[in-house]
């Protein structure tokens, strides 16, 4: 959303190899109810537009949201996501994709927790 400054991010923690391709099997999960570890598409470098904005995103005043959900579908309906709410950069690894760390400004709810922590240890 470049008129809003505004990046939105729609995450599916339990991905299948049914639904999502070889490059879309992002490495996403909480590290603690105030951090998140998320990646970003497998073409965004560190140093590209897209990476740079991420990574500056506070001084460029662009704002962050997460939206997450736990699977794409249950009972062969869509799941919903749950606004974890604005977000800001902390650090980063790699590139392409990048594993990018996010402060969430409002603790997520424990049962994500719980979710993400085990999809994360599997």
């Amino acid at each position: 959303m470049p008129n809003l400054k505004t990046d939105v991010f729609f995450i599916t923690l339990n991905k299948t190899e049914k639904d999502y391709s070889p490059t879309t099997m992002y490495d996403d999960y909480a590290l603690d109810e105030t951090h998140f570890h998320w990646q970003s598409q497998s073409t965004t470098s560190e140093t590209s537009p897209t990476g740079m904005r991420y990574i500056h995103h506070k001084q460029q005043e662009n704002h962050v949201l997460l939206f997450v959900r736990e699977m794409k579908k249950k009972n062969n309906l869509a799941c919903p996501y749950y606004f974890l709410g604005p977000a800001d950069y902390v650090s980063h690894t790699g590139s392409k994709p990048m594993s990018i760390i996010w402060r969430l400004r409002t603790p997520m709810p424990g049962r994500l927790i719980r979710t993400t922590t085990r999809l994360a240890a599997a």
